[in-house]
């Protein structure tokens, strides 16, 4: 069956078009734009007119390449930033007119399912093929970074447990970062630091992460980090994809972000540019996470929400 997936978060649009049976997946397309369609939404409450319009137009990209392709069905989902917003009828209203379908605003155990599924497929199949103790041994703890949220997934096949909660790299960084200096000082990071561990306080509290064998990694954030880490010359979507950073790893390339001016980060090669100015909160919140429940290592997945949009269709 060949589907269409799409994945409206806080910071981008995501596509996939895919040909999907009961437990695999054949990729057609994958699209990301960066459209920051939660931009100021931690303050206003509401989307702002000029990000409804950057995601609309996108997704009418999108619209285009899922009738070359032939998909016969197509799933919309939304979720932090449309979420909170007051006047998310306005974003419903503009995407079911765009794809003829209506998006489903998902709530956090929503997201953190879909993006479970998405991401432990393909590893459960690794870990057979490859035997213990090569393959990523489940229990997976699977961690997604988003703009406005972060969700915490705990499970093998299913899930055990599983929360989201609201710090994620766009959030934070409008709440914290906005006028603090470039690089940041420690007083505002220290700030940061504060929300990331409050929001642990709760996920140690409702989640049995502890019952964790694996931590897996998600979303852009991840994604870039696990890039520097592996100093690629360019985004290379199948080098990070199951790649795994050392516990190290990921505390060097978040202190190097942190430091970086915006001017220095954009020069990353492996950085899209509508991630330079939140990379390095998202950095330090797969940082914490390292620390806070002492994984070794990440692997890092580019599998993620839109794939388990895509199987939720068959």
């Amino acid at each position: 069956m060949r589907v269409a997936a799409i994945d409206c978060g806080t910071n981008s649009v995501r596509l996939l078009i895919a040909d999907v049976g009961d437990n695999d997946l054949t990729e057609i397309e994958r699209r990301m734009e960066i459209v920051r369609l939660g931009e100021g939404v931690d303050q206003t409450g509401r989307l702002a007119p000029e990000a409804l319009e950057r995601t609309f137009a996108a997704m009418r990209t999108y619209r285009k390449l899922i009738d070359q392709h032939g998909a016969t069905a197509t799933r919309v989902v939304a979720t932090s930033a449309t979420r909170d917003a007051a006047n998310r009828q306005e974003f419903v209203d503009g995407v079911r007119e765009i794809f003829g379908v209506e998006p489903e605003v998902v709530t956090g155990a929503e997201e953190a399912e879909l993006s479970f599924v998405g991401a432990t497929r393909g590893l459960v199949r690794l870990s057979r093929e490859t035997g213990v103790p090569q393959g990523p041994l489940p229990p997976y703890l699977v961690v997604d970074i988003g703009g406005g949220s972060t969700e915490f997934v705990v499970g093998s096949e299913h899930v055990i447990g599983a929360l989201s909660v609201d710090i994620g790299c766009v959030r934070l960084t409008e709440r914290h970062l906005r006028d603090a200096g470039d690089p940041p000082p420690a007083q505002a990071l220290e700030a940061v630091v504060a929300d990331i561990e409050a929001a642990l306080d709760r996920v140690a509290e409702a989640v049995p992460v502890h019952e964790a064998h694996t931590l897996v990694g998600l979303a852009g954030s991840v994604t870039t980090v696990a890039g520097i880490a592996l100093d690629l010359p360019a985004y290379d979507s199948e080098r990070i994809h199951h790649s795994r950073m050392a516990a190290e790893q990921v505390h060097e390339v978040t202190r190097r972000l942190l430091a970086m001016t915006h001017s220095e980060r954009s020069q990353i090669p492996v950085m899209h540019p509508g991630r330079v100015d939140v990379i390095g909160v998202g950095a330090l919140i797969l940082d914490r996470i390292v620390r806070r429940f002492e994984f070794p290592q990440v692997v890092v997945s580019e599998h993620d929400i839109l794939d388990g949009i895509a199987y939720s269709m068959v």
